[in-house]
């Protein structure tokens, strides 16, 4: 037996305990098979009432409901895999293609109208409450062209807003630019949502986004007043 083992690479402790095993012999560290019918009915149940939940949110009703029942909760890997299964899982949100121009330090531009800049602030007024300011301004000329503040969070709204703004100002009340014109921006929620995408381009504007460590290291958007 030994000579076996040595060729076969296997422990000679194991094969001597497996021989000795008898033929009914059955190994109950197997997991059962689950019946997942039951589960399946109650998530659809639970999930008619909240269909933008996930996994996880799927996972704290289903708790919460068997514990009102007195009834034994279920793993969260268990409530994973039979969405899964089940097709019962959210969509994946598409990434948006990144950019494939390489940001080489310099923001400003030789003429006007070539590139316009975007980004936000906030700061507090006397009563404490906090107002996030949304501006834009061309590369060339530094003029701040438009601006939208609120007392809110900065949203696609308020972006798109300076966008129209912006044109309107340099093109004489035009809804669209005479000539393509980038629109260089952060990589924020407001800059990147679809709408804010799809808007820029419908009134000549061209989105290219910046990742932070990149406007960091440059001093964007304060590059775009230097010469």
């Amino acid at each position: 037996m030994k000579t076996v083992c040595e060729v076969l690479g296997v422990s000679r402790s194991n094969l001597a305990v497996k021989s000795k095993r008898p033929a009914d012999w059955v190994d109950r560290r197997k997991m059962p098979v689950l019946d997942d019918t039951a589960l399946v009915a109650e998530l659809h149940e639970l999930l008619g009432d909240a269909p933008t939940y996930g996994y996880r949110g799927a996972w704290a009703l289903l708790r919460r409901s068997r514990d009102m029942l007195a009834q034994p909760r279920v793993n969260a890997k268990r409530v994973y895999r039979v969405m899964r299964r089940h097709g019962l899982l959210l969509e994946h949100r598409p990434r948006h293609a990144s950019s494939t121009r390489r940001h080489d330090g310099k923001v400003a531009v030789d003429s006007s109208n070539m590139r316009w800049c975007s980004d936000g602030f906030e700061f507090r007024c006397d009563a404490g409450v906090p107002l996030r300011v949304v501006f834009a301004l061309d590369c060339c000329d530094r003029e701040a062209m438009s601006w939208a503040a609120s007392t809110g969070g900065y949203t696609g709204d308020m972006v798109r807003d300076v966008m129209l703004q912006a044109v309107e100002n340099r093109f004489t009340g035009a809804l669209k630019a005479e000539r393509e014109v980038e629109w260089l921006s952060g990589d924020g929620s407001c800059y990147i949502a679809d709408d804010t995408l799809k808007f820029s381009r419908k009134i000549g504007l061209k989105p290219v986004t910046t990742p932070s460590e990149v406007r960091k290291a440059t001093g964007w958007p304060r590059a775009s007043l230097k010469r």
